[in-house]
């Protein structure tokens, strides 16, 4: 403990540990009152304090501290999905205004209203009623869990009109994030402050067996990155893979499989700016399934590094065989492998159309539900939920996916024509 704690009386320390500028992490604590901002967006995962740190917000404001606002606000409008969420989560709710340290503003239900004991008043809306926010106006607006809200557009488009009041109205959004257009349309806009928590930053405040059962289960899952990491995890509208199409196939672990293969994608060049070496795992089971078992890919690796790594996989998962492509290497991609385990069986295959029509009848595959992830592989289905016909939206490589689409091809694509496994 630092000298001038020790040196203050008890009831300063405990003081100090129930203060909330010295108890939050940085992404609870506001964006600087005097900067040119109008909406703070706290964007996290489930249970990781977003609904304290709006109740500290208003409480500040209320009360003027200084290092939340330059002058009291007066009049704040409290807006949840429905006035229940208002009462039981942002008011009475174990984080909400009414359970904060220190003294409590006087809550009225009937007149959904908190009164502060220095004249300033939060007044409590739901957003399932848009019109009851036309005509109150306000110096400052919490609204929570948007991204549920069912009139979400014209709710915040009255805010909008009611924050009037004082020399800087601004609005705090704390939310779970979806992808709907309005939580985009704030996350985009210049004069939006964004804060990014995780469940697993509110650890020591959370159930031990809640982190280990649901964390545990989700995490890496498009659910999971939702709710837990607070992640805005979206579809592109002409990808040829969906995440509900993705989440439909999951599975916690594979049958017995017939046959397995490590697929290899690999650069051209390990030089600053080359491409990924996609790595990827598939099986194969007795009914016709595939089963999408590792993502192993490396950035910028020297050929003798991602080969060491496809040939652990192989080993680790006891496949059958190496599917590598030459189009970049030609020989000198099975010459490097054979230098690291000449034992291991390879089949070379070379690319001969673009990838778009080498990766759409994968897709069909999974649309028919012949294929299956086993666990959580967010890198590479970040990739297929981003591949349209144009490629990748960031024009990066999808070295992922293109080992993915070796991988199941081989195991159920390759029809009569199927390439000679050769041992190197």
């Amino acid at each position: 403990m630092p000298a001038f704690l020790l040196s203050l009386p008890p009831h300063l320390v405990r003081a100090l540990a129930r203060d909330w500028l010295h108890t939050a992490r940085a992404d609870q604590l506001p964006p600087c009152p005097d900067e040119n901002w109008t909406t703070w967006a706290v964007v996290g995962g489930r249970g990781s304090g977003k609904t304290r740190t709006g109740a500290e917000w208003v409480r500040a404001l209320a009360l003027g501290d200084p290092a939340f606002t330059a002058r009291p606000v007066g009049r704040i409008a409290l807006i949840g999905e429905t006035y229940a969420d208002v009462r039981d989560v942002m008011i009475e709710g174990p984080s909400g205004l009414l359970h904060l340290p220190g003294p409590r503003p006087r809550w009225s239900p009937s007149r959904k209203r908190l009164d502060f004991a220095n004249g300033a008043v939060g007044l409590a809306f739901s957003a399932e009623e848009p019109d009851s926010l036309r005509g109150p106006q306000f110096g400052a607006a919490w609204s929570d869990e948007i991204a549920k809200w069912r009139h979400a557009d014209a709710t915040w488009d009255m805010i909008q009109f009611g924050l009037r009041l004082g020399h800087a109205p601004r609005g705090l959004v704390t939310t779970t994030p979806r992808p709907i257009p309005l939580l985009r349309r704030l996350l985009a806009d210049p004069t939006t402050v964004v804060s990014r928590s995780r469940t697993a930053d509110n650890a020591h405040n959370l159930a031990p067996s809640f982190l280990d059962a649901v964390v545990g289960r989700y995490a890496g899952t498009r659910l999971g990155r939702q709710e837990l990491d607070g992640e805005l995890i979206e579809d592109r509208a002409d990808a040829l893979w969906t995440r509900d199409n993705l989440e439909r196939g999951r599975v916690a672990a594979p049958p017995d499989l017939r046959r397995i293969v490590v697929a290899v994608d690999p650069p051209a060049t390990s030089k600053a700016g080359a491409d990924a070496c996609g790595i990827v795992a598939a099986g194969l089971d007795a009914a016709g399934h595939a089963y999408v078992l590792a993502d192993a890919t490396l950035a910028r690796a020297a050929p003798e590094t991602w080969a060491a790594a496809a040939l652990a996989l192989y080993h680790r998962l006891a496949a059958d065989g190496l599917v590598v492509e030459v189009n970049q290497g030609g020989e000198m991609v099975t010459s490097v492998l054979a230098q690291v385990d000449a034992s291991v069986p390879v089949t070379p295959v070379r690319a001969t159309r673009g990838k778009y029509l080498r990766a759409e009848p994968v897709s069909v595959l999974y649309a028919q539900g012949r294929v299956h992830h086993v666990g959580a592989l967010p890198a590479l289905e970040d990739e297929l939920c981003d591949f349209g016909p144009e490629g990748l939206s960031s024009g990066a490589s999808p070295d992922r996916l293109d080992a993915l689409v070796w991988a199941l091809t081989h195991l159920l694509l390759r029809g009569a024509a199927e390439p000679r496994i050769r041992r190197l």
